[in-house]
C-alpha cells in the first residue's frame, strides 16, 4: 500500500449513505412525528435536524429523552425502521447525480464502500437498485461498536478495502459524518443537503454531486 501523491486518483470512494446518495432524512424525519403521535410525546424539527448522521441507537436515546416517552431506545430504533423501511420499499429518493458517479466508478474501476449508520435491513432495498458488487464493502450502523461521529466506521471501511484512510475519497452530507471521515484520515467532499457543514482542514464542498469530477478535486487538494 503506498501514500496517494500529488496529481493521483483516490484509491477508493467512501460513501455515506442517508442525505447524500439518497435522500432519505424527510422519511426519517416524518418517522419520527409518527412515533411522538403514537407514544404521546412532542417532537421538533429542529430535534430531527439534530439527529442527521447519527448513530442510531444514540438517536434512539435522544429521541426517548426529547420527546418524553416510555419505549426503550432500542424500540425507538426498531420503530424508526420500521417506518423508513416501508418508505424506501415505495420509493428511493435519489440524489441528482448519485446512480450516475456510481456507475462511472464502477466502469472506471475505482473501488466504493458504503458507510452509513443505518441498518442493514434498511441499506437492503436501496441496494437492491443498483447492480450487484456496486460497494465492495458495505460498513452498517449495526456492526460497528462506535458510530459516526467516531473514525472507527470509516477506519473499518479503509482496512476491509485494504488501504490507508489518506488513500480514500469520503463523500458526506453532515457534520457527524464528515468529523467521522476526517478523523479516520480520509479527504471528505462535503455536498450539503438538510443542514449546513462546518469548514475543515480535510474539507472540500461541492453544490451537487451532478457532473462532479471526483479524481479533479482529488488532484486540486492534493496538488
Amino acid at each position: 500500500m503506498t501514500e496517494s501523491v500529488p496529481g493521483s486518483l483516490p484509491r477508493a470512494v467512501l460513501w455515506d449513505m442517508d442525505g447524500t446518495l439518497v435522500d432519505t432524512e424527510p422519511y426519517w424525519i416524518d418517522t419520527e412525528f409518527e412515533i411522538a403521535q403514537r407514544h404521546g410525546g412532542t417532537w421538533s424539527h429542529a430535534h430531527a435536524l439534530n439527529l442527521v448522521g447519527n448513530d442510531l441507537l444514540e438517536s434512539g436515546r435522544y429521541i426517548r429523552e426529547h420527546m418524553g416517552i416510555e419505549p426503550s431506545a432500542e424500540q425507538i430504533v426498531e420503530e424508526l425502521l420500521d417506518g423508513v423501511v416501508a418508505r424506501v420499499e415505495d420509493s428511493v429518493p435519489w440524489r441528482p447525480g448519485a446512480r450516475a458517479i456510481l456507475e462511472e466508478l464502477s466502469a472506471a474501476g475505482t473501488p466504493c464502500a458504503l458507510v452509513t449508520m443505518s441498518y442493514q435491513r434498511f441499506v437492503a432495498p436501496i441496494l437492491a437498485q443498483l447492480p450487484p458488487e456496486t460497494f465492495r464493502v458495505i460498513v452498517t450502523g449495526d456492526i460497528v461498536e462506535f458510530g459516526k461521529p467516531h473514525p472507527e466506521p470509516y477506519l473499518t471501511a479503509a482496512a476491509a478495502l485494504g488501504l490507508k484512510p489518506g488513500e480514500c475519497l469520503a463523500v458526506e452530507d453532515s457534520n457527524t459524518g464528515a468529523k467521522s471521515a476526517e478523523s479516520a484520515g480520509c479527504l471528505v467532499l462535503v455536498v450539503e443537503n438538510h443542514v449546513p457543514v462546518l469548514a475543515g482542514e480535510r474539507r472540500v464542498f461541492a453544490d451537487t454531486l451532478e457532473g462532479i469530477d471526483l479524481g479533479a478535486i482529488w488532484a486540486d487538494y492534493h496538488r
